[in-house]
């Protein structure tokens, strides 16, 4: 499949003529050739994002907010396209490609509910005879850099809320999914949105610094949202700062699923099986950090053992929980991760076994500061169990780590589980739940090296637009001199 560059509402090849191919990691065959954007590329989406601006932010509301609302019906039409492109660019199972596009389509509906939600206010000013108001304004040119393992949900995502609040956009596709992310902008190119108003770049995996360091430096970009690792987007927000542009980052995760005492086992097991597993553990919010209470650690370990031994992994065109890891470099690093950790003391209770990209839902009891899948973001189905003695040091080993995406707790005393939430340092928590989970109307976003700012919703209103002061005062006032 050849994928364009989409520039002013035209197909283009990169104006160099270069192309790269992105492989299935499962099968090892051609999944995608792309274009490989340049910097005249770039100069070009930027002009023709520019250019559009001016029409589309003022663009009234019911238009924008009915572009967005067919976008949403076009995008849920195509399931079985962006499916077969998911399988085939990140190895991912149908079920998750499939909840990707039900949750993106979701994403553009409450996008397009709050074109009317922007709103302002009127301020008392001290000054006779004078109206005050805090008016928000979209803010320009928005650079959208959006990850592959949601890749529908998170360029979606990354792009909507800012169309909505009357902004053009550019969305820098993923190297590992160009498919993917190119066929959203089909999508809202056929729901009728202007030339212009989105444009994607692709850009082989080599010129990726050049390219994003040339789009955050450009006069006319406004906004940078990205959605990636802690590491790249430190870069991210160095370069940003260095130009003084706002930054909303979505970073990395070390999710706990804090398990005390008096909580329901099973329910508990459930929520970190589904939170540990789903999308090979590949989403920000996974849980990567299972901490329950010594008091309930043995019933509760043979109980999740159990389950996960049961979860099938395989080709992800199967039927089959766990399908391929993006990499078989990021396949390779979860044997390092058993290794390491069984070498330093920790007991393999499920899984530990790897098929080429495939690795089995693998649980690690036992783990210890001193081993690395206590600290890193594994990313992947290898996930340690801590035990603790109590809740404090339940709290304490839950804010042992430089993330704070998600979190969750598990009791049945609620007011306890809200004191213990409230001490979690992360922007999200849920009680009795998994820490994996996403609405499109909610604040997401976290704390500490996982990021700042929210998307969703209302917050994200703020995240895109610029808040005015603007007054209608009397001509005739008095002045002191």
């Amino acid at each position: 499949m050849n994928i364009s560059l989409l520039i002013n509402g035209a197909d283009r090849a990169a104006s160099s003529g270069r192309t790269y191919d992105r492989i299935d990691p499962f099968t090892e065959t051609l999944a995608s050739r792309a274009a490989a954007a340049s910097l005249e590329d770039v100069a070009a989406a930027v002009d023709a994002a520019s250019a559009a601006f001016g029409a589309w932010s003022k663009t009234g509301p019911g238009q924008r907010r009915a572009i967005l609302m067919k976008a949403a019906d076009i995008m849920d039409s195509k399931v079985a396209e962006f499916t077969r492109l998911m399988i085939e660019e990140t190895g991912a199972t149908a079920p998750w490609a499939g909840f990707n596009v039900m949750l993106a389509a979701n994403i553009l509906r409450e996008a397009g509910a709050m074109t009317t939600q922007i709103s302002g206010e009127i301020i008392p000013s001290d000054k006779p005879g004078s109206l005050s108001m805090g008016v928000r304004q979209a803010a320009g040119v928005c650079l959208a850099i959006a990850p592959w393992n949601a890749p529908v949900i998170l360029a979606t995502r990354a792009i909507a809320m800012p169309i909505a609040c009357g902004n053009t956009v550019i969305l820098k596709a993923s190297e590992q999914c160009p498919g993917t992310h190119r066929l959203i902008a089909t999508v809202l190119t056929e729901a009728g949105l202007p030339a212009g108003v989105i444009n994607v770049l692709t850009n082989a995996p080599e010129d990726a610094p050049d390219i994003v360091n040339a789009l955050i430096a450009h006069p006319a970009v406004r906004r940078v949202n990205f959605t990636g690792s802690t590491k790249v987007g430190r870069i991210i927000a160095e370069t940003c700062g260095k130009y003084l542009k706002p930054a909303l980052l979505e970073l990395g995760g070390k999710a706990p699923l804090v398990i005390l005492d008096d909580a329901d086992i099973d329910g508990a097991v459930n929520a970190a099986i589904f939170g540990a597993f789903m999308h090979q553990g590949q989403i920000c919010m996974s849980t990567e950090r299972i901490i329950v209470d010594a008091a309930i650690a043995d019933q509760f370990v043979a109980k999740l053992a159990a389950r996960a031994g049961q979860l099938p992994a395989g080709d992800p065109r199967g039927h089959v929980v766990l399908g391929s890891l993006i990499s078989l470099d990021a396949a390779r690093k979860m044997e390092e991760l058993i290794t390491d950790a069984t070498a330093k003391g920790a007991k393999l209770v499920a899984g530990g076994k790897r098929s080429g990209t495939v690795v089995e839902a693998t649980l690690l009891d036992h783990v210890t500061p001193d081993m690395r899948v206590y600290a890193e973001e594994s990313f992947g189905p290898v996930k340690p169990i801590i035990r603790v003695a109590g809740e404090e040091e339940a709290i304490r080993i839950a804010n042992d780590t430089e993330y704070g995406l998600s979190s969750a707790v598990f009791s049945r005393n609620i007011q306890r589980a809200m004191a213990v939430a409230a001490r979690i340092e992360s922007g999200i928590c849920h009680i009795n739940g998994p820490t994996l989970h996403d609405e499109a109307q909610m604040p997401f976003g976290g704390v500490k090296g996982s990021g700042y700012g929210r998307f969703g919703g209302k917050a994200a209103i703020a995240e895109f637009t610029d808040l005015r002061w603007i007054t209608i005062e009397d001509s005739a006032q008095h002045y002191p001199f």
